[in-house]
């Protein structure tokens, strides 16, 4: 049996990544990733040659089949996501709980996640939050921002540029006036924190188009 190696892989500077995880891309049979042209930047930078094969949300069960082959025949495969931990606001849990399931080893290689690369530098107590990934675009949406209302710690939100306004007005609806810290571009050349009330905020991307991926972490009223 082989073994299926969870990698995780830059959010944006590719100098973020692990010794231990350059050894387990270099030496695996292959590299299981959801955009191959993301994970090559990687590769190429890092100067990786193992050969790629795709897994992201419209991988079915065939291409699931595919690789518990492989590793029954005793091949290893990296797993990793396009940016981050797999598993995280990704595909890569359906393959984790295959393997699994089939009895194979899974190990784990520890590395960036824009959840925590943003509540470390928020400047907040993150003993406990909450943490909801990207919301519903429709269905599902109103009812799980009014659960959220109810919540008495800090809401981390993954968001992308052209929905971080609609998203602010949504929580402004149904959360009331919070205070807000948005992280975009983290490690990458833009990186920027802006934190303010929901107004301010929504004001200031309203006037300033929103560029780069967001991590918006919205605080309970006690702070």
């Amino acid at each position: 049996m082989g073994t299926l190696y969870v990698v995780a892989t830059p959010i944006g500077n590719l100098e973020d990544i692990t010794l231990r995880a350059i050894r387990i891309l270099q030496e695996a049979d292959l590299i299981a990733c959801e955009d191959s042209r993301i994970t090559k930047r990687l590769l190429v930078r890092h100067e990786i040659d193992t050969p790629t094969i795709s897994y992201h949300q419209h991988s079915g069960e065939e291409k699931t089949a595919v690789l518990l082959e492989k590793l029954r025949a005793g091949q290893s495969i990296a797993l990793v996501t396009d940016a981050g931990t797999p598993g995280i606001q990704d595909p890569g849990g359906r393959l984790v709980r295959a393997v699994r399931n089939a009895q194979i080893s899974v190990e784990v290689i520890p590395g960036p996640s824009a959840l925590t690369a943003a509540l470390s530098v928020a400047g907040i107590s993150a003993d406990s939050f909450y943490f909801v990934g990207f919301l519903p675009k429709k269905k599902g949406r109103q009812t799980l921002l009014k659960e959220l209302e109810r919540l008495a710690i800090p809401i981390v939100i993954y968001e992308a540029p052209p929905r971080v306004v609609k998203t602010l007005r949504d929580i402004h609806a149904y959360l009331g006036e919070r205070k807000i810290i948005a992280a975009r571009e983290l490690t990458k050349k833009f990186e920027e924190l802006q934190e303010g009330t929901v107004t301010s905020l929504l004001n200031h991307f309203t006037n300033h188009r929103p560029k780069g991926e967001f991590v918006i972490i919205v605080l309970p009223d006690i702070y």
